[in-house]
């Protein structure tokens, strides 16, 4: 006996087509994933051929669609994903993909994994209007990349924009350099992103894949999501000072010893939560607030500096600072003003550069950033590598410190793309003579590797999360009582 499974699936369907008008006698569930036949594979395929003409009765290998297959087929419809167990029955699952056989054998692979609650859709197009009409977000979206009318790319897009699915995992033949673009594009539209699974699909590949899946009931949800506000909302924010500075630790990867803080805004919005700047920096930007944002955290920031310092903690803080302040020629002499006027020493401050769009005035750019570095300011280029001329401004700029974007040190351990980027910018780093931060590190993993190769500090969720002010000093005390030794080993 033989199984014929997918890598036979074109050769197959060809015969398919061949049947005139085939009846369709055969039993339900026929044509879904793989069939036994005795003998050979060409004399299977003559036999399901006869078969959909009606003449050869054709057995299914699995079970059909209306029954679950149980533990003696494929044991285990638990997903294990490190501690916990995805229960498959609890979820609804969408199924998006052009090919209508590979769509089929998908969702019996996934009943035989325990899922029950199936969605399907030939393309993006009516997949979307499907979770339109259905009005509620479905759990994980299994999506091919190459179809018609609306490409994956596309697709996926509107499911982020629309907060369609929790969880979407790509299935697909192309080449992994897309892959990973198309994983990295879902993750900064903010989708949880599954493994990606390559064609034909395997049951333990779907196995494993799914395995990772978090349900939103047990994902901490900090911030909110989503709210209505305008340019005066803004201004009333800063004038009732509800945007909130808190605090994320940067440590040593040698010593483990805490070398400083980054400073990240939270917005306490009243009757609204606690919003992240991932929904308000850009419309700061675009009414003219960003500016004074700065100041109102670097303002809290050095207050903050002044605390520590009585209590023996001396350290340093870094503040991300917009192209759009940099337009600006007298922000040197405010920045400076502001930090002195505080009674901080301005070599505490490292302002981080971030290159999310290009500067169009670049005199006026390095003239800012020449007089900061002259009134002792640190400079570092955050998200190094993500955004425009990273190589020009360190080559133009007398910048301090280099930041590692999180995107490339996530799951860097796996990822030789991710590695070889690493390694090139600790090198360029070291070579300028930069300092070296890596941000986003968020396992033991990814801190082991990072200080083999010589990056000098680390900041991420491994760490510390973001804090308030306030909780600093007693976690300080905590990690170097706890972790500061052992983690640096």
């Amino acid at each position: 006996m033989v199984v014929l499974q997918v890598k036979a699936m074109e050769r197959l369907e060809s015969m398919l087509k061949e049947t005139p008008k085939a009846e369709h006698h055969h039993p339900e569930g026929v044509g879904i994933a793989m069939f036994a036949f005795q003998g050979g594979l060409n004399s299977g395929l003559e036999a399901l051929k006869a078969g959909m003409a009606g003449s050869v009765k054709v057995q299914p290998l699995l079970a059909r669609p209306t029954e679950r297959v149980g533990p003696g087929v494929f044991p285990g419809c638990g997903l294990t994903g490190g501690d916990r167990v995805v229960e498959l029955r609890n979820y609804t699952i969408m199924v998006v993909e052009d090919h209508d056989f590979q769509r089929r054998m998908t969702l019996r692979l996934l009943m035989d994994l325990g899922a029950e609650k199936l969605m399907e859709a030939a393309n993006g197009r009516e997949a979307l209007k499907l979770l339109a009409d259905r009005g509620v977000p479905v759990d994980i979206i299994l999506c091919d990349l190459d179809m018609p009318e609306m490409d994956g790319v596309e697709f996926l897009r509107h499911v982020a924009e629309g907060q369609l699915a929790q969880g979407v995992a790509v299935v697909s033949a192309v080449e992994i350099s897309i892959l990973n673009t198309v994983e990295t594009m879902a993750k900064a539209y903010g989708l949880q992103v599954l493994n990606s699974i390559s064609k034909p699909l395997s049951l333990q590949e779907l196995k494993s894949c799914l395995s990772g899946f978090q349900p939103q009931e047990n994902v901490k949800k900090v911030y909110v999501t989503h709210t209505e506000f305008n340019a005066e909302d803004l201004r009333r924010g800063l004038k009732e000072r509800e945007f909130i500075a808190f605090f994320q630790p940067k440590v040593s990867f040698q010593t483990g010893e805490v070398l400083g803080v980054e400073a990240l805004v939270r917005w306490f919005r009243p009757g609204h939560g606690v919003i992240s700047p991932l929904y308000f920096i850009d419309h700061m930007e675009h009414v003219g607030l960003v500016t004074p944002l700065t100041e109102a955290l670097l303002t809290q920031t050095c207050g903050y500096l002044k605390a520590w310092a009585k209590l023996g903690h001396t350290i340093t803080a870094s503040v991300n600072i917009s192209m759009r302040c940099l337009e600006d020629v007298n922000i040197a002499d405010r920045l400076h003003g502001l930090v002195k006027e505080t009674g901080c020493d301005p070599k505490q401050i490292i302002l981080e550069v971030t290159e999310t769009e290009v500067m169009m005035d670049v005199a006026k750019m390095l003239n800012v950033l020449a007089r900061l570095r002259l009134k002792g300011f640190g400079l570092s280029v955050d998200d190094f590598g993500t955004g425009y001329s990273s190589l020009q401004q360190l080559s133009n700029v007398s910048f301090t410190e280099l930041k590692i974007d999180q995107s490339f040190v996530k799951d860097s351990p796996a990822q030789s793309r991710h590695r070889t980027i690493i390694e090139t910018s600790l090198d360029l780093a070291r070579k300028l003579k930069l300092k070296t931060v890596a941000e986003g590190v968020e396992t033991r993993a990814e801190w082991d590797l990072l200080k083999s190769m010589g990056c000098q500090q680390a900041q991420g969720y491994f760490i510390a999360d973001p804090m308030p002010g306030h909780q600093i000093p007693d976690w300080i005390q905590m990690w170097q009582a706890s972790g500061e030794t052992d983690i640096a080993l």
